[in-house]
């Protein structure tokens, strides 16, 4: 059973908190009343990101979720008042409880709150030979009272989520006592001590395999290869997958009667920092600006478990925009960042045992695993992770996070609308200006200045697709004797303009045809016909009916799934529907026109 919370001897505050089982607050040993339910929500709120501010936005929505009354705030004032009260015990020069920006923070000690004296037992068992490790492991778990917070305050979706993240630190000590207890002969305490955990979380392959070396390091042989088939069933039947390298080479050594748990077969207890495997940033990177500032602000905000999605057709330069934020957040995540696609060579999506096991290579994970030991280690690192082209909804939302500190970034075509909650920004076509700079430092500025004319006409033809004018630019660059006038002229010849947007192994034909094919067929077709039947710019309801050959209550529909898809951009504002304007990106229209994808059809009558 847990030991209470033990007092540091050397500590001279008096005040005690505890998170890690039901919310309590003692002084000298006596438990204080901390009031209604909604003081204990902000209590409980503050002491999760203890030490640092928490908004005021933030209170109100743990403690009223959806539907806070308009006397919110001065309810909170309230609640932040009376903690004070109960709190005090610096005097009035250093109160604990305190004001700051547009929020509050609450300070407490190391030795003061248990969750900061477990992550500080875990940190300092990390460094330590297996021996040194399993006791401060063994601490750590010591200070737990129960289920973290409580089940009062979980009627709180952030508490809840808070809770969910202790629970997922609390199991991965388990895992990693466990590891370290097998090392120094301790395999009988760690086969009865999981049991129970393995019935619990009987997906969580870490846990799992150490109680299998367990089981075989005791002598029970026969049990660890059924605990190892019963987990290879439930994989295939729940996911799809099979057990991970790790496991399956553990289960292989029980087999031959060769499980050396003690001579370090275990799994390590942390894997090694991964590095920045990102591609290079562009030297050349123009426009965006605004984009890229809120995508960096967004990365930066420290809310539990964020999800950004980056959008726009392609070419438009997500990937771009994302790999420049990346670099530029290096301070902000030292456990790492990572970019791997979702879409082979081919442009089709990789299945997802695939990407997990790319996910583990790049982890330091040591192979595949599933997605709820993928989720965890996400929880338990500051880490940037860059999911690019993600091609549906299905294909990543197994690997978002559920809270904690690491950050996914995706980059899609769509809007991926079934995905919720994601902070979205979408990718705008490069302005004139901004295409005309990105030409000039490609094929220099005095080739630009001097015909800037047929340099306007080229970047224009590329309709702000920062990949086509990329494109020209290295054409041009590589075709020094070419006059900007002549490549000007073939771009604006829609027979060809497609053939000359190709420079090296790049093809922004090809780039266009994977997006085409990635739309759902009836979608395609209909994109086809909107690019057929409506002329260059933007169209409306109307329009979009005639083309499409239905009433305008079904093109409504088809255009808005096509926003979705990324086919389609809505460059007004807030309008309704049949107010609205639409456009095709220029490249997308010229693509359908070019290959025959679809043909007007006129309205009846």
């Amino acid at each position: 059973m847990p030991r209470p919370f033990a007092h540091p001897a050397a500590s001279s505050a008096a005040l005690r908190f505890s998170v890690l089982g039901p919310l309590a607050v003692h002084r000298d040993g006596r438990a204080l009343p901390l009031g209604p339910l909604k003081q204990r929500v902000v209590l409980a709120t503050l002491l999760g990101s203890v030490n640092s501010p928490v908004s005021v936005d933030a209170l109100t929505d743990a403690v009223w979720q959806e539907d806070p009354p308009r006397t919110a705030r001065k309810n909170l004032q309230v609640y932040v008042s009376a903690l004070r009260t109960l709190l005090a015990d610096d005097g009035p020069d250093r109160p604990r409880l305190t004001h700051t920006g547009g929020g509050y923070v609450l300070r407490v000690a190391e030795d003061e709150l248990d969750l900061l004296r477990f992550l500080s037992l875990v940190r300092d068992a990390e460094t330590q030979a297996p021996r040194e490790a399993a006791r401060l492991l063994r601490q750590a778990l010591d200070l737990w009272q129960g289920p973290p917070l409580g089940d009062d305050l979980r009627q709180s979706p952030r508490l809840a989520e808070e809770a969910e993240r202790l629970e997922l630190r609390r199991l991965t000590a388990y895992e990693s006592w466990a590891e370290a207890e097998l090392e120094v002969g301790g395999a009988p305490a760690v086969a009865e001590g999981l049991r129970d955990l393995v019935e619990r979380h009987p997906l969580r392959e870490r846990l799992r395999s150490a109680w299998m070396g367990a089981l075989s390091a005791a002598g029970r042989q026969a049990e660890a290869l059924a605990a190892y088939d019963d987990y290879r069933q439930l994989l295939a039947r729940e996911l799809g997958l099979e057990p991970g390298g790790a496991m399956a080479a553990r289960y292989r050594r029980i087999l031959a009667g060769d499980d050396r748990s003690r001579a370090g077969a275990a799994a390590p207890r942390r894997a090694a920092r991964p590095p920045a495997v990102l591609p290079p940033d562009l030297v050349d990177f123009t426009g965006h600006g605004g984009e890229l500032r809120d995508l960096v602000d967004l990365l930066e905000d420290d809310v539990a478990g964020r999800v950004v999605l980056v959008s726009g057709p392609a070419g438009a330069g997500k990937t771009t925009l994302a790999v420049r934020a990346a670099h530029r957040l290096g301070d902000r995540f030292p456990d790492g960042r990572i970019c791997l696609s979702l879409r082979d060579a081919e442009g089709r999506p990789r299945p997802l045992p695939a990407v997990l096991a790319e996910l583990g290579e790049r982890t330091g994970r040591g192979g595949p695993s599933g997605p709820e030991a993928w989720r965890e280690w996400l929880a338990e690192h500051r880490v940037l992770v860059v999911l690019d082209d993600v091609p549906d909804e299905s294909a990543v939302r197994p690997l978002l996070p559920h809270g904690g500190r690491g950050r996914l970034l995706l980059t899609a075509r769509g809007q991926l609308g079934g995905l919720a909650p994601v902070h979205r920004i979408s990718v705008p076509p490069l302005g004139t200006a901004e295409s005309l700079q990105l030409l000039a430092g490609l094929v220099g500025r005095d080739r630009v200045r001097a015909d800037r004319e047929s340099a306007l006409r080229i970047v224009r033809a590329c309709g702000g697709s920062p990949l086509a004018v990329r494109v020209s630019g290295m054409r041009l660059a590589v075709l020094r004797h070419l006059p900007l006038r002549e490549f000007a002229d073939r771009l604006t010849d829609p027979a060809g303009a497609l053939d000359e947007l190709t420079s090296g192994d790049v093809s922004v034909r090809r780039w266009l045809a994977n997006g085409w094919e990635a739309l759902p067929r009836e979608w395609g077709r209909e994109a086809g016909r909107l690019a057929a039947g409506t002329g260059e710019g933007p169209f409306g309801v109307t329009e979009a009916a005639e083309a499409l050959g239905c009433d305008e209550r079904h093109a409504v529909r088809v255009v808005e799934a096509l926003i979705d898809a990324g086919m389609v951009t809505s460059p007004c504002g807030e309008v309704t529907a049949h107010a609205a304007q639409y456009e095709l990106p220029h490249l997308i229209r010229l693509y359908a026109r070019a290959s025959g994808l679809g043909t007007p059809v006129l309205a009846p009558g």
